[in-house]
């Protein structure tokens, strides 16, 4: 029956994404199970398996994005899936700059930053619970990330996501993409202050960022130094799980 479910789970998971596809003309982002977020084979053989099913459904590997949880697991199954199979790879749960990096030296194709959940985490841990738009540390983290590819380089496109409010937003304007919610773009369209670019390479070449190199063990003690991006990350997979043990035991009703 497990591999009933898993197959079953995998075709949804599919299915949704070609519905997707017939709005959107760009990327499609299907989620490996964040089960897998520790076993770096284990995700390459998911992602292939599924790019394997849209290319049977008609769909091309350069419209899909596997979605990977920014584990080192995660990050080297990125760096395989990218250089030897020409998978394009979307790293979620993202909280740290030391992530970022390696995620961009693994050759991912694009990461997705999380401004809310770092938001979260400061309202909760720290006695700080307002920010200016340009002082969230969600915000913050995310202007070093874009300014750090664009000074040395690196192609991976830097999607900000997880917003909790418009000065998120535009806090971040000028950044390469932002995934918005329908009632933050609402509020948006009805604002009538001027936008300007915030983030742009021309600020990002003039930053005194430093270059660095991110191995396994500094990527470790880096996520060990960063109480918000250990706590988030390993929050972060444990609701994705949750989701995932939802779905697979509506399947095993059906199946029963």
């Amino acid at each position: 029956m497990e591999q009933q479910i898993e197959a079953a789970m995998d075709k949804v998971y599919v299915l949704f994404g070609l519905e997707i596809l017939k709005i959107v003309p760009g990327r499609v982002s299907t989620e490996v199970d964040a089960r897998m977020s520790f076993d770096k084979d284990g995700m390459i053989a998911k992602a292939k398996k599924l790019i394997d099913m849209y290319k049977a459904a008609g769909v091309s590997k350069d419209r899909i994005l596997i979605k990977l949880s920014s584990t080192w697991e995660g990050i080297e199954a990125a760096k395989e899936l990218e250089s030897k199979y020409g998978i394009h790879v979307n790293m979620t749960l993202l909280f740290n700059f030391y992530q970022a990096v390696a995620c961009a030296e693994a050759g991912a194709t694009l990461i997705s930053p999380f401004v809310g959940r770092i938001y979260d985490w400061f309202v909760k841990n720290t006695d700080q619970k307002t920010f200016e738009r340009l002082d969230d540390p969600g915000v913050k983290s995310v202007t070093k990330i874009y300014n750090y590819y664009k000074k040395f380089g690196y192609d991976t496109v830097v999607m900000g996501a997880s917003f909790r409010n418009t000065d998120q937003i535009l806090g971040l304007a000028g950044c390469d993409l932002l995934t918005i919610s329908p009632g933050l773009l609402k509020k948006l369209s009805e604002s009538n202050e001027q936008i300007s670019p915030v983030l742009s390479e021309k600020l990002a070449n003039s930053s005194d960022l430093e270059e660095v190199t991110v191995d396994e063990n500094k990527f470790r003690w880096e996520m060990n130094e960063d109480a918000m991006a250990t706590d988030k990350l390993a929050d972060g997979i444990r609701r994705f799980a949750v989701d995932a043990v939802k779905l697979e035991n509506l399947f095993k009703q059906k199946l029963q």
